[in-house]
């Protein structure tokens, strides 16, 4: 590494944020950047381990010392090579990543590891600034047509590789604009939207065809993929919300969070809130404008989709702010049960956090209470009292005597995604399902019982994160590409073989 000792002289800084009470009032994103003297000090933490375990901790593969050595010498061509021959997307990993890779940086041992997310994000930025980044057009054609259902992470990123290799690829997004999640999920004050237009202009200019307000097995026609195109990926997610079925759920004022927050994302957008398509959730219905703002809000569900919603009800100025989570609190470090260099399940508090929320773990929510128009009024609550025996499911128990009304007027279920949407495409397809009700598929070629559909991300695995989509995503299109010419070399070794040949 440049600096061998670095990690001695630097501890782990993070860059300052805008001020609570000033960023609470816009949906901009509120990190700032390092400057160049604390980008150098925080690269020169890395240490150049003999095994590094990041490289596993990663599920893309990122060669972080490497790029971390560049980023130190301020050689930023050569630090972006590095990154963007193993992410596609490193603009949006450096910003919504929960870094497993940190996870497993050695120097988390005994010290506040490398923040290999924060310099991965100012790589991208800086390459964008000079230049280095560019439309990857492919040096040759392989006459093979692709269709890719659905533009989140996943399908961007198979998009791009099956691009990349040579392949005529077309994208299909029921939304009407790309993007999946990142665009209509994630919070802009997370990802502003002008990150995800940049790059969708980049795979555009290299020959990627997306055709928005296209639902394939709605609008769009299965049998017309089948039969024009010479592979089809499914990389649509996994959108059916898990629900809470219990009394009062018909109340007006409960919703899914991705309602919630998809109608914000498009407000900010400055679009109609209500689009004549599905849900992200996949329910064809329309809840009606949601807003947080005056109300009691309650979150259910301690995930990032519900800290997102603690970040948005705070933007709507509700009322207050309260957060459950079925489990029990978790630890501030690691135990015995999390050792290194495993994810540990430790407490996060996230920015939207730290903006205002009322936390409450071991906590489930018994009925939801109307008033006589029929709207939210109150939740009935119950503590829990969990047992956890190692090597057995923990169980719960509820805490007698500790039920209590709280006031409510909005809830929002954020207590994750159950399995993909079987209507309309995948029963037209009659793709096989596993037991769990996502698309059946290995991981060694990521095909389904259908030759020539693949599938790939939330879709085939399960809810996951951005992270695992881009990795399914790339290889995903490796198999495709197989599948396709027989092998999966590069376009440039294809040309050198073609010259080789004549």
């Amino acid at each position: 590494m440049g600096k061998p000792t670095g990690f001695l002289e630097y501890t782990r800084q993070m860059p300052d944020k805008r001020p609570v009470q000033e960023r609470k009032n816009d949906y901009n994103e509120f990190v700032h950047s390092y400057s160049p003297q604390e980008l150098t000090h925080q690269s020169a933490r890395c240490m150049n381990c003999g095994i590094p375990f990041c490289h596993h901790g990663c599920p893309l593969g990122n060669v972080i010392p490497e790029f971390n050595d560049h980023v130190y010498r301020q050689q930023w061509h050569e630090a972006y090579e590095i990154l963007r021959s193993t992410n596609n997307f490193p603009e949006f990993t450096g910003r919504i990543c929960p870094a497993p890779c940190e996870s497993s940086c050695v120097l988390g041992i005994n010290q506040p590891p490398v923040a290999i997310e924060e310099i991965e994000k100012h790589i991208i930025e800086i390459a964008f600034d000079k230049g280095f980044v560019k439309a990857n057009h492919p040096p040759l054609r392989t006459g093979k047509k692709v269709a890719v259902v659905g533009s989140g992470p996943a399908g961007l990123a198979a998009a791009d590789q099956l691009n990349a290799a040579g392949h005529s690829v077309t994208v299909f997004e029921r939304d009407d604009e790309p993007g999946g999640l990142l665009r209509y999920g994630i919070p802009d004050f997370k990802l502003e939207k002008w990150v995800v237009a940049r790059r969708i202009k980049l795979m555009e200019e290299a020959g990627i065809v997306f055709k928005c307000n296209a639902e394939v097995g709605a609008n769009v026609s299965t049998g017309d993929l089948l039969r024009e195109f010479h592979a089809i990926v499914l990389a649509g997610g996994s959108t059916t919300p898990r629900d809470l079925p219990i009394p009062g759920r018909h109340f007006n004022g409960v919703h899914f969070a991705m309602d919630f927050l998809k109608q914000q994302n498009k407000r900010v957008s400055h679009k109609p809130a209500l689009s004549p398509l599905p849900s992200q959730a996949g329910h064809s219905h329309q809840p009606g404008d949601i807003f947080a703002t005056n109300k009691n809000v309650v979150v259910i569900g301690g995930g990032d989709t519900g800290s997102d919603c603690v970040g948005t009800s705070n933007r709507h100025e509700a009322m207050s702010v309260t957060q459950f989570e079925l489990m029990p609190k978790p630890p501030h470090t690691r135990t015995e049960h999390m050792p290194w260099p495993t994810y540990p399940m430790v407490l996060k508090t996230s920015s939207s956090h730290e903006e205002g929320a009322d936390r409450h773990w071991a906590m489930a929510t018994k009925e939801f209470i109307g008033d006589e128009k029929g709207n939210l009024k109150a939740l009935k609550t119950v503590r829990l009292e969990w047992t956890i025996t190692q090597g057995k499911a923990a169980q719960f128990t509820e805490v007698p005597g500790s039920e209590k009304e709280l006031p409510c007027e909005l809830a929002l279920l954020a207590m994750g995604f159950i399995h993909p949407q079987h209507q309309g495409l995948l029963k037209e397809l009659d793709v096989e399902l596993d037991d769990r009700g996502n698309v059946k598929a290995s991981e060694k070629n990521y095909q389904t019982n259908i030759a020539k559909v693949f599938t790939a991300g939330d879709m085939r695995r399960g809810q996951s994160l951005v992270v695992w989509a881009i990795s399914e995503g790339r290889e995903c299109a490796r198999k495709v590409d197989e599948y396709l010419i027989g092998t999966s070399a590069s376009l440039l070794e294809r040309r050198d073989q073609s010259l080789i040949a004549l």
